[in-house]
């Protein structure tokens, strides 16, 4: 019997797809009392209005985005669904914070012609900048965010444009993360053809234009141009419904902690959970890499070592709620505000803004990631926390109102941060894990991506795996 271990987005999709590929059953293992992990929502129905402490939308473009799609169809929450198409504001308005003001960046081909704050020329310039950049072989074959768009296409737009998209994504610092976390494919176009414009007009078409998996969602996200979405009662429905699916076919134990892994020259595996060793004849981790780490180091310190090379941030999250729906100027997905600012947060979300919250606004203030310790110090109170996002709302947005409802969330390491060489520390880990030949499979946000759809991809292909080995 298999055993999962993590019960978040990871782990109960690991579950899902074992249980549709595995005669035997397969058994969930969740040190908390609740399935999800960091996906969490509070609903509020009497108000009409939900907080999401961690993710809240997921976007539909993309093999990974469709695999997902199929996965909702498959568990039935077509109708659940409550999509944000190309043309809402939320789709189309993505603003800064930057020299003092709220700057709406271009959303269209058009905006990318003009000049527009917090850029001093237009945006169509940086195309130019690529061209004139030349190509330059990286030895180590990765290298910085922020040094690579910097490279190709100017201060501007790393400064403005891609470390403010970092800090929203995985509230991290774009001159540490890896190119290869979210600019593969251009960064192996300038590599292969010296440039990323000219990789986008050499690059292999029939690659390029490989059809997505079909589906009647897919295809329907499509058809009606859908840009991101979320399920009706929030986000944390996806979760509760898989771990509703998987309870007729597995078992879940909540407040199980896995406190060692062991492996044995039979290619089986044991694990302690809560002091009880137990036998499996597989382990499919979804921890986090340190966690991980802990429970194998007795008897596999290198890979534990590896692992412990994963690094994490904390992240505070505020959610607010006032009792009036028309306290924003601008209607947006929200606004991030690049780290040369130095403010004391990343970003705010307009969640009235994205779903109908009726005689509500609703924002998420999202603060700390790399710079948490700095600051905020080690310790901090959620007073705190509240407090200095409650002045930058008031100063950002001109918000004085004080709020009718507020949460405040500290998420300590929930975030991995996918570093320069980061590809590398993942291949070397998985190849400790063939080489020793462990009847181990690692999935979750610390390998393969940190967004909703890019770990229920990697569970799906490591799964994938096991059953294609046996």
């Amino acid at each position: 019997m298999p055993a999962v271990l993590g019960g978040g987005i990871g782990g109960l999709s690991a579950a899902y797809y074992l249980t549709r590929r595995y005669v035997n059953p397969v058994t969930v293992y969740e040190s908390s009392n609740r399935l999800g992990g960091w996906i969490r929502s509070e609903n509020h129905y009497d108000e009409n209005f939900i907080f999401e402490a961690g993710p809240r939308t997921i976007r539909t473009k993309g093999p990974a985005a469709s695999n997902t799609l199929e996965l909702m169809e498959e568990l039935n929450l077509n109708r659940e669904i409550y999509p944000i198409c190309d043309s809402h504001p939320a789709a189309r308005n993505r603003m800064v914070y930057a020299k003092g003001q709220l700057c709406m960046l271009p959303n269209s081909l058009m905006g990318a012609f003009k000049t527009l704050p917090p850029f001093t020329k237009p945006l169509i310039s940086a195309l130019f900048h690529d061209l004139r950049a030349g190509s330059k072989i990286q030895k180590n074959n990765d290298e910085s965010m922020y040094d690579f768009v910097h490279r190709r296409f100017g201060k501007e737009i790393a400064d403005y444009a891609i470390s403010p998209m970092i800090c929203g994504i995985c509230a991290g610092n774009a001159k540490e993360i890896s190119v290869r976390f979210l600019m593969n494919d251009l960064f192996d176009w300038e590599q292969k053809y010296g440039g990323v414009i000219k990789g986008l007009l050499f690059r292999d078409k029939k690659k390029a234009n490989k059809k997505q998996e079909s589906g009647v969602l897919p295809k329907l996200a499509k058809d009606q141009n859908w840009s991101i979405y979320s399920i009706k009662g929030g986000l944390e429905m996806l979760p509760i419904t898989l771990g509703g699916y998987l309870t007729n076919y597995s078992e879940i134990k909540l407040n199980s902690k896995c406190q060692n892994v062991s492996f044995h020259k039979d290619n089986t595996a044991e694990v302690r959970i809560n002091g009880t060793n137990i036998p499996t004849d597989h382990v499919v981790s979804s921890l986090p890499a340190f966690k991980l780490a802990k429970a194998v180091e007795l008897q596999h310190p290198d890979l534990a070592d590896r692992l412990n090379k994963i690094q994490y941030v904390d992240v505070a999250v505020v959610n607010l709620q006032y009792r009036s729906p028309d306290l924003l100027e601008q209607e947006a997905f929200g606004f991030l505000v690049p780290p040369i600012e130095n403010l004391p947060i990343l970003g705010v979300i307009f969640d009235s803004c994205c779903f109908n919250m009726r005689g509500n606004t609703v924002l998420t203030c999202m603060m700390g990631g790399h710079w948490f310790e700095k600051l905020f110090g080690k310790n901090p109170t959620e007073k705190d926390i509240l407090d200095v996002a409650l002045k930058n709302v008031r100063d950002i947005l001109g918000i004085e109102m004080q709020p009718k409802t507020s949460r405040v969330h500290i998420l300590r390491k929930c975030i991995p941060q996918y570093t320069v060489g980061h590809k590398a520390r993942v291949d070397g880990i998985r190849d400790y894990v063939k080489k020793h030949k462990l009847p181990l499979t690692l999935c979750g946000s610390a390998f393969d991506g940190v967004g909703v759809n890019d770990v229920i991809l990697s569970s799906r292909i490591q799964v994938d795996q096991i059953v294609g080995s046996k």
